[in-house]
């Protein structure tokens, strides 16, 4: 499993168990609160209405029956209150009253109770005894939602308790509250749930946005792609991939300087050798023509070392290079164009036609001193396997995110052991008219340019005869 998804799973599950355990607690424990924001006004009216009956009965003005006629007239009243999502239409409040001894001398429901000993019921026996009184009842046994709460309290007549007033209020609104409540909280736990996932993907892709670009890093530098260090941020992610960059800067300097010793030692061996051969003999008598012609020798072999030498450090410079430093919006026409120019006094020498189909709209961006550069070591490729009294063709056509440009001549063509070394560094092919060789650093500048372009460069045989060499730009 990726980084990223273990880090989502594992936020989605935090939170899943976070939420559990407050929800299901608020849904188990939110009848009991709705109870105790229920039974909290009920004390209060009991010992309202307590202190108003012990007042009548400490004046002997207590009347049953006038309690009941008002109580008669209350429960057939019509309301319409307004509470939140819920609309109250009756007064569903009842009250009963018992002497000392637990017997029932007034009930606002049922006058026919009068008599009955309620003197068993807890918060009758618990307020005479002067503790605090309370129970649940269901009025119906197989009715769950039945139940009545019920609230009682001394009636105090001379500082003495002349019995209870008990106060019940039917929980059937709480039960109310909470069906309409219950499926809200869920409601709300799974919005929060789901916020809370996107939040964490969010969280995720945040963190693992700068290990994926180094990863990504890490694989072009291993294809051999040219690659812009990323943008990794100033956390722990960022330093480890400045450590890696250093690291990788590194070892790549050390096989850089290994594989330049080894085939600068190899390419200046045979010039050295020659030129040592051609000092020695000097040292002899000989004719002056056969002096002139060591001499000559001598000069030759130095000229290609020294040729050796600055191509190797134009193409180092350019290896060097991470990305381009100057990009231009460049005509291709024009540019192919000043590079033939540079080419003609070489076209001439070998009478040589160049056949250019390039449109004069196409544009690319780059460097424009590389890509001269590129493209003329790239024509003069063809140039010198071209034969004398032949032609060369250039052509170019975009398709409007890249420019292929190719260049086609008419020589032997690339032998099979050399299709896979023809852009190696220092391998070299005889040319057909002198059977010199070059440095072999041409076209391994052509494709390091086209990298650092994010193009790429290929030489393949013609089906009939020549090579064509093709350069791929971004436009």
């Amino acid at each position: 499993m990726k980084l990223g998804a273990r880090i989502f799973f594992c936020y989605i599950l935090i939170f899943a168990v976070c939420f559990y355990y407050p929800i299901d607690w608020v849904v188990k424990n939110l009848r009991t609160r709705y109870l105790e924001s229920v039974e909290d006004p009920l004390v209060d009216q009991a010992n309202i209405l307590a202190g108003i009956v012990g007042l009548e009965m400490e004046t002997d003005r207590f009347d049953p029956k006038k309690l009941y006629t008002a109580f008669e007239t209350i429960y057939n009243r019509s309301l319409s209150a307004g509470i939140y999502d819920m609309v109250k239409t009756r007064v569903d409040m009842q009250i009963y009253i018992t002497d000392t001894n637990g017997t029932l001398i007034f009930d606002s429901k049922n006058n026919a109770n009068v008599g009955k000993n309620y003197s068993k019921w807890r918060d009758v026996r618990l307020t005479l005894e002067g503790q605090y009184g309370t129970r649940t009842t269901k009025s119906d046994p197989d009715d769950p939602t039945s139940s009545v709460l019920y609230v009682a309290t001394p009636l105090m007549v001379k500082g003495k308790i002349a019995g209870v007033l008990t106060v019940g209020k039917p929980t059937t609104n709480i039960n109310n509250f909470l069906t309409d409540a219950k499926p809200r909280i869920f409601r709300v736990g799974i919005l929060s749930l789901m916020a809370a996932a996107v939040f964490s993907l969010l969280a995720s892709v945040w963190i693992t946005r700068p290990i994926k670009r180094l990863t990504g890093y890490a694989n072009g530098v291993r294809q051999g792609k040219r690659m812009e260090f990323p943008k990794l941020g100033h956390s722990e992610i960022g330093e480890m991939g400045t450590a890696f960059q250093k690291m990788q800067e590194a070892l790549e300097g050390k096989k850089y300087v290994e594989q330049y010793v080894q085939t600068l030692t190899h390419e200046i061996k045979s010039p050295l050798s020659a030129i040592r051969g051609a000092a020695e003999l000097l040292e002899e008598k000989m004719q002056p023509e056969q002096r002139a012609r060591f001499l000559s020798n001598i000069c030759n072999e130095a000229h290609r070392i020294q040729q050796i030498v600055d191509r190797l450090l134009e193409l180092s410079g350019l290896e060097n290079l991470k990305i381009l430093r100057k990009i231009e919006n460049i005509s291709f026409a024009a540019l192919v164009n000043t590079v033939l120019e540079s080419k003609q006094p070489m076209l001439s020498k070998k009478n040589l036609k160049a056949v250019v189909q390039v449109p004069d709209d196409i544009r690319v961006k780059g460097d424009s001193f590389l890509l001269h550069q590129a493209m003329g070591n790239l024509i003069q490729n063809a140039m010198d396997f071209s034969p004398d009294h032949s032609q060369i063709e250039l052509a170019a056509h975009s398709d409007g995110k890249r420019v292929k440009f190719t260049v086609d001549d008419t020589g032997p063509g690339i032998p099979d052991y050399a299709k896979d070394k023809i852009f190696d560094r220092f391998f070299s092919l005889k040319r057909p008219d002198s059977g010199k060789k070059s440095t072999g650093l041409g076209l391994n500048f052509v494709k390091e340019v086209a990298m650092l372009h994010n193009g790429e460069v290929k030489l393949e045989n013609l089906p009939k005869k020549g090579v064509r060499g093709t350069l791929i730009l971004n436009v």
